[in-house]
């Protein structure tokens, strides 16, 4: 635990408040990606499809593919287990023309076991709006595998989704009106009062050596507006802003996950003087059942006789002051402690619950 806190110490300790570009903390709003969504079949699989018994849509969706390529399908049913359904999802980029391609993600619908080495036939992607702007096909790429013999199986990863890089061809252009928007909106990823102003700040320091003039106004915490100059490109502005500088700042916090153990603890937490003590109770009870066998030639029968030793041990810790006024002192008040990490989750949530704890603790 010490390691762990001490490597959090050492890389929010260097600046309370650091610089970073426009481009690394806001977004444009003009430029968000666009969901993307659609249908398909996977084929070429070793007998990891679906089982057109159990998923009636994948053998219903394969006869409508064969006769769209003029091959009849009347006759019995099929029993191959090469196909699979799946669902084909893919982020738009913003500003994407037709011609560029990008990665999709291919999950399965049925009862298919695996998609590795399977080939994803061509897959319309729709938008919310049902226009078509993709076209998805290539091989399937899965991280996991499966290996199973008659009395064992072992599964790493996951073998029923996989991705296809730079499998989906872009077919039709958003509709933008970039270069005819009057004003930019920016939005700040983390949303800050402070941040926002800052950034407001920075742009009207260069929009008045530039052209004369202040063009930007923090609307809220999320949101900077930027208003296009008469003769400005509106590109070019944009490309000038978002190198703009900006010395950042962000709320105390500390992030506690009780799964794993993981604690960070940002660089602005402070904790007022309390005193602090962990103790634990272990518990452990031991079955170590007897067999009793009857003396020889009686009549008795072999019996086992229940015996359980319970041992309860309790550990106590030492009191400790803790007092906050940097995260450096924190970090080795709470290693002085001496304690496991699911301690210091305990030890975090006490203070916090005592209002010593000058941050927002966020529990995942």
């Amino acid at each position: 635990m010490a390691a762990l806190v001490l490597v959090v110490a050492s890389a929010f300790g260097a600046a309370a408040a650091p610089n970073a570009r426009v481009k690394d903390i806001a977004s444009l709003q003009a430029g968000r990606d666009n969901q993307l969504i659609g249908y398909g079949l996977v084929v070429g699989l070793q007998g990891t499809g679906d089982s057109l018994r159990s998923s009636p849509f994948t053998e219903q969706s394969m006869r409508a593919m064969l006769q769209n390529l003029g091959i009849s399908t009347q006759g019995g049913q099929s029993s191959a287990k090469n196909t699979a359904a799946v669902m084909v999802t893919a982020n738009l980029p913003p500003f994407a023309s037709p011609g560029s391609r990008m990665d999709v993600t291919v999950s399965s619908l049925g009862d298919a076991t695996s998609l590795r080495g399977g080939t994803l036939v061509m897959t319309s992607l729709t938008g919310a709006d049902g226009q078509i702007y993709a076209v998805a096909q290539g091989s399937v790429v899965v991280s996991g595998f499966t290996a199973q013999g008659q009395a064992a199986q072992i599964t790493e990863g996951v073998t029923t989704a996989g991705r296809v890089p730079g499998g989906a061809i872009i077919e039709r252009e958003l509709p933008s009106q970039f270069k005819d928007s009057i004003n930019l909106v920016l939005q700040l990823r983390n949303p800050d009062f402070s941040t926002a102003i800052r950034i407001a700040d920075v742009i009207n320091n260069y929009a008045s050596r530039s052209h004369g003039r202040r063009i930007a106004e923090a609307r809220d915490a999320q949101a900077v507006v930027v208003q296009k100059p008469p003769a400005a490109d509106l590109t070019r502005l944009m490309a000038d802003i978002e190198n703009l500088v900006v010395e950042t700042d962000t709320p105390a916090k500390v992030v506690i996950n009780e799964r794993t153990g993981t604690i960070v603890i940002g660089a602005d937490v402070r904790i007022s003087k309390v005193a602090v003590s962990y103790g634990t109770l272990t518990v452990q009870v031991t079955e170590t059942p007897q067999v009793i066998q009857p003396e020889p030639f009686s009549r008795g029968q072999t019996a086992i006789q229940d015996q359980t030793d319970i041992t309860a041990e309790k550990t106590g810790g030492p009191v400790a002051i803790l007092d906050g006024p940097d995260l450096r002192t924190l970090v080795a008040g709470l290693n002085n402690i001496g304690v496991k990490p699911d301690g210091v989750i305990a030890i975090l949530q006490g203070i916090k619950s005592s209002g010593a704890l000058q941050a927002e603790l966020v529990l995942q």
